[in-house]
């Protein structure tokens, strides 16, 4: 099949999308400059590896999260109250030291007159995530993409992760929780709304 090679990870032998030669030597480097030697045997298929891993923990840049809120459900029976999904758990890496972000998410709307699937608000998450980022515009993406789209009274976004760049160099301090929040119309104007919606989500 053209474009693609065959590669044994993990005992698994399935065909892959082929990996640039210069992007292969970019790992090598990278592995000679840490102190180790890329030609053993150990590392030897390590650059492709590390590769097609990148390209799925950063698939969010071939991914437009406004697409998973273009369809929605007018017939809600009147519904007028908070849609919320808590705990969503997602990774990122960071842009600053290409560390991981492990973290979960609540995001929460008030509909105006239609609602998205619940699983779309999870899609436009990592549709972010997946790329380089800091936790602070995550947050605000994930919020204006569902504001700017879903048109709703309002929306309420807030994260909670590790950020490997603290807990795995640098000061090395281990069990820290950074919390980001974006709260868009009404559960930014009104103080009833946005105590009842971070209550909701448990803060």
């Amino acid at each position: 099949m053209t474009g693609l090679v065959d590669d044994h990870d993990e005992g698994l032998s399935l065909a892959k999308p082929a990996v640039p030669e210069d992007v292969q030597e970019a790992i090598r480097t990278l592995i000679r400059w840490s102190g180790d030697d890329p030609t053993r045997e150990g590392l030897l298929d390590t650059p492709k590896r590390v590769a097609r891993a990148w390209k799925e923990y950063c698939q969010g840049y071939a991914d437009d999260p406004a697409v998973h809120l273009s369809r929605v459900f007018e017939e809600v029976g009147g519904y007028d109250e908070v849609v919320l999904l808590k705990d969503i758990p997602f990774q990122s890496h960071c842009e600053h030291h290409m560390a991981p972000i492990i973290g979960k998410a609540a995001i929460a709307y008030l509909p105006r007159d239609h609602v998205v699937g619940i699983s779309k608000l999870a899609r436009v998450l990592h549709g972010f995530a997946r790329r380089l980022q800091i936790q602070e515009r995550l947050t605000a993406e994930v919020a204006e993409c569902i504001w700017t789209h879903l048109k709703p009274h309002g929306v309420a976004v807030v994260i909670e992760a590790s950020h490997a760049c603290m807990t795995a160099r640098g000061v090395r301090t281990q069990g820290v929780g950074m919390i980001t929040s974006r709260m868009m119309g009404t559960f930014r104007d009104d103080e009833r709304s946005r105590k009842e919606v971070l209550s909701l989500m448990g803060y």
